[in-house]
């Protein structure tokens, strides 16, 4: 299923960026270019979506008045090219705070925050029926990033150098130490049960 974002920004050259960068990612769908947030603010009042970036300085409305605006939040990605507003921005429950120029690398590592529900809903007059998609993140191996669902890691073991996450259809082989592997994936249902393993609790059958 597709993410829908916009972005916010009043220059063309960050949005030209953003593009570029999620154009590398499946299932990114730009819904809306918005060069200042009453363009935005105007979009949404008629529209959903599940990730806006959001630059802080811009001419009518400040990026985090913007913010303050918003009644049914979605994830939220600050890109700006001022860090004494990072605080404040983790305060309004942002996702990330990314400062320009930043890399793919950084910015994939946002992406990849951003808890996304992607929920189908079916509704009738007598029953509802929800069909919560598994949570996909991307993970940098060799020189390619691969999308993989969360629910399918089974276990991660560290060797020598090197770290490998098993899933239940194929095996990903990093470069690192089981310390680090938090910066490739969430921890979330993991636990540690040797000094070279983690494993995921749900799929634990027996001990």
């Amino acid at each position: 299923m597709s993410i829908k974002y916009i972005i916010v920004d009043d220059e063309s050259i960050a949005h030209d960026i953003i593009k570029k960068y999620c154009g590398l990612l499946p299932n990114m769908q730009l819904m809306k270019d918005c060069y200042d947030a009453i363009e935005a603010i105007d979009f949404l009042s008629r529209n959903s979506v599940d990730l806006i970036f959001l630059d802080l300085n811009m001419p009518k409305l400040h990026g985090f008045e913007f913010i303050k605006t918003l009644s049914n939040q979605p994830e939220i990605i600050v890109t700006t090219a001022y860090k004494e507003h990072a605080l404040e921005g983790y305060e309004l429950n942002i996702v990330d705070y990314l400062l320009k120029p930043f890399s793919f690398e950084r910015f994939l590592k946002a992406v990849n925050k951003a808890k996304i529900d992607r929920v189908n809903t079916v509704s009738s007059s007598q029953n509802e029926v929800v069909d919560t998609r598994q949570d996909r993140i991307f993970i940098r191996s060799t020189n390619k990033y691969i999308q993989v669902e969360v629910d399918d890691i089974l276990f991660v073991e560290a060797s020598g150098n090197y770290i490998k996450i098993v899933m239940k259809k194929e095996v990903i082989t990093l470069r690192g130490s089981l310390s680090s592997i938090s910066e490739h994936i969430p921890l979330d249902g993991l636990i540690q049960v040797h000094r070279s393993f983690l494993v995921a609790k749900k799929h634990i059958k027996s001990i």
